[in-house]
C-alpha cells in the first residue's frame, strides 16, 4: 500500500515538473488518502501487537 502512495506522489510530482496540471490533482489525491490508510493500518496493527504482547 505504501509503495502504491509513493508511486503516486512521484507520479504528481513529475506532472507538476512538466506542467500537466490535469494530471497533478488526482495523482496527489490518490496518494494522500493511499497514504493515510497506511498510516491507519500501521497504527491498528501495532496496538493490537502491542495488546497480544500485553495480555502473555
Amino acid at each position: 500500500m505504501l509503495r502504491w502512495a509513493l508511486i503516486f506522489l512521484v507520479v504528481a510530482l513529475l506532472a507538476g515538473v512538466l506542467g500537466f496540471t490535469s494530471i497533478v490533482g488526482p495523482a496527489i489525491g490518490i496518494a494522500k488518502l493511499l497514504f493515510y490508510v497506511f498510516v491507519v493500518l500501521f497504527l491498528v496493527s501495532l496496538v493490537m501487537h502491542l495488546a497480544r504482547r500485553g495480555s502473555v
